[in-house]
């Protein structure tokens, strides 16, 4: 779509279907202002937070997840499209927690100690956001009294950790040793990622999943919060 054709669309003026579509457009080309409009409108036009939340939003991050896991969207169209989701959820972070919005999920992330890498652990981030899961993002170099911590203190459904280095990949063992020696272990849902490793290292240092990217990691949390529900469901 050239400039002179996105000008013409008035947002306002497109019925709530038509304005839905237009938004996953905008998501897709990573168009945060007029997310924050679209998102505006709906809200306006007396939808519940959390509808345009999952209608709008989610649905929009999922098209982007699926062209990103089938290599059509590269990283930096991703990173766009997340910055996109993220104009729009800020105006409906304070909505949704005043409406008691259902809960997807929350999930705790960082890189291990020893290792500086963060555009994957970054990209998790964003998208598991896109998803509408809270995210709290521990940053970098992280030791295990950082995740415990905060995955006690955030009352945490997931726990992600990430690694670049094949030196700092153990780690993670250390901080799954750890929740298992408090007791904590079953807990939590337990991911982890990076380049370096695999399903078999992932089975080994006793997580519950190993995500080979971050469209897989949204799945794959989506996939283990279902599952938890209907446990509690059933109990």
């Amino acid at each position: 779509m050239s400039d002179d054709q996105e000008d013409d669309i008035i947002l306002a003026d497109l019925s709530d279907d038509e304005l839905v579509e237009q938004m996953f457009d905008d998501l897709y080309d990573g168009m945060r202002d007029e997310i924050e409009e679209g998102v505006k409108i709906l809200l306006g036009r007396d939808w519940m937070p959390y509808d345009v939340l999952t209608k709008a939003l989610v649905a929009g991050m999922t098209i982007v997840g699926a062209d990103f896991r089938d290599g059509i969207l590269f990283v930096p169209e991703v990173l766009l499209a997340a910055n996109a989701m993220k104009g729009g959820m800020a105006i409906l972070k304070p909505l949704l927690a005043a409406t008691g919005a259902p809960r997807v999920g929350k999930m705790v992330i960082g890189t291990v100690k020893g290792d500086i890498h963060d555009i994957g652990k970054n990209l998790v981030s964003m998208m598991m956001e896109g998803a509408g899961f809270e995210v709290v993002d521990l940053g970098i170099n992280n030791p295990v009294e950082n995740y415990l911590e905060a995955i006690v203190k955030e009352e945490a459904d997931i726990l992600g950790m990430s690694a670049l280095l094949t030196t700092t990949m153990p780690y993670m063992k250390v901080v799954i040793d750890t929740l298992v020696e408090k007791g904590m272990r079953d807990d939590y849902i337990v991911l982890v990622g990076g380049a370096p490793l695999n399903e078999e290292f992932g089975k080994a240092v006793g997580a519950d999943a190993y995500c080979r990217d971050a469209a897989v990691a949204v799945e794959t949390a989506k996939e283990f919060m279902a599952r938890k529900h209907n446990m509690l469901a059933a109990g």
